[in-house]
């Protein structure tokens, strides 16, 4: 049966109503197409090129190319670059969080953000019992050589995200990763809290621009 051209469906029944008014759960793979898509053209309408890319990612996402997109007909350069970039947008944070944090490079990639800041950023993951990100926070931002946290700051996030277990950093400017007193002094307090609290202290972090330190792989945890 032919698909129905967007203008022929009832208001309430279009993509961008539909999402509206029901959220965007509500819209088939199709209808996101559609939506991601925007208009077609003269010769090919939007539930045309919607069909093809459908096709095409059931094929898998390597076969979603900017080559294999300007193929179909219909789509310039301007809606291939929108779905392309869609993509990456879901493979880059939302995909990413679902993926669970099994090893230590696993978390160093997440961490890249503090790496070259001229201060000291005190973060905190909250990961859950398949040890998958939950989120990712800032917990305090010292000065250039010092950086100030305490437990309750660390855990109360953690603490309202049902957290199975936390891994906390934070970078060295100086670029040398070395704990200092005051950081193996904070990891056993942490360390402490988070046996009482239940929430499983698993690493603690320091970066640098080429190098990190980790509390657990020193076995100091």
């Amino acid at each position: 049966m032919k698909k129905k051209r967007i203008q022929s469906l009832p208001l309430i029944d279009r993509p961008r109503e539909k999402l509206q008014h029901k959220g965007v759960s509500a819209l088939s793979d199709f209808e996101l197409l559609e939506v991601v898509i925007g208009s077609g053209s003269a010769g090919a309408d939007v539930a045309y090129i919607a069909r093809k890319v459908q096709h095409l990612l059931r094929r898998g996402n390597k076969q979603i190319t900017l080559d294999s997109l300007v193929a179909i007909k219909g789509v310039s350069i301007a809606i291939a670059g929108k779905i392309l970039a869609a993509l990456e947008l879901a493979q880059r944070h939302l995909i990413r969080d679902a993926l669970p944090l099994h090893t230590q490079q696993d978390i160093i990639n997440r961490l890249e953000e503090i790496r070259n800041k001229p201060q000291e950023h005190f973060v905190c993951l909250s990961l859950d019992g398949g040890q998958r990100l939950i989120a990712l926070r800032i917990i305090s931002v010292g000065t250039l050589n010092v950086v100030l946290a305490h437990p309750r700051e660390v855990f109360a996030d953690a603490i309202a995200d049902r957290a199975a277990s936390v891994i906390v950093a934070h970078n060295h400017p100086s670029g040398d990763a070395t704990p200092s007193q005051k950081d193996i002094t904070l990891t056993q307090q942490l360390a402490a809290a988070g046996q009482l609290l239940g929430i499983h202290l698993r690493d603690h972090i320091i970066v640098t621009k080429t190098e990190y330190f980790s509390f657990s792989q020193h076995h100091l945890l």
